[in-house]
């Protein structure tokens, strides 16, 4: 299993998200996070398991959350550095390190 660091910003990201979901209707920022924490298991376990989107930066995609989380392998650990929405400019996040 690989160590996982999870970017101040990329967390701020999924605050974010969750506080959203969360003011939509109570429970379902919970959903969101147990989707993303299912996902960085998964990450974790497998990290190469995901595809490449951009330079040496992995996509997964969560599946019910239009939203994906993008990170890098360094020296055997997964570094997140997002937490991004399907709807947003890519370019936001690729260049993030």
């Amino acid at each position: 299993m690989s160590p996982l660091i999870i970017r101040p910003i990329a967390a701020a990201e999924i605050d974010d998200a969750y506080l959203w979901y969360e003011s939509q209707r109570t429970g379902l920022g919970e959903e969101f996070l147990a989707e993303v924490n299912g996902t960085l298991d998964t990450i974790r376990e497998m990290p190469e398991l995901y595809t490449v989107a951009h330079r040496d930066t992995r996509r997964a995609m969560l599946v019910r959350f239009p939203y994906s989380l993008l990170y890098r392998l360094v020296d055997e650990q997964v570094i997140v550095v997002a937490c991004f929405h399907g709807k947003r400019d890519p370019k936001r996040w690729q260049d993030r390190t």
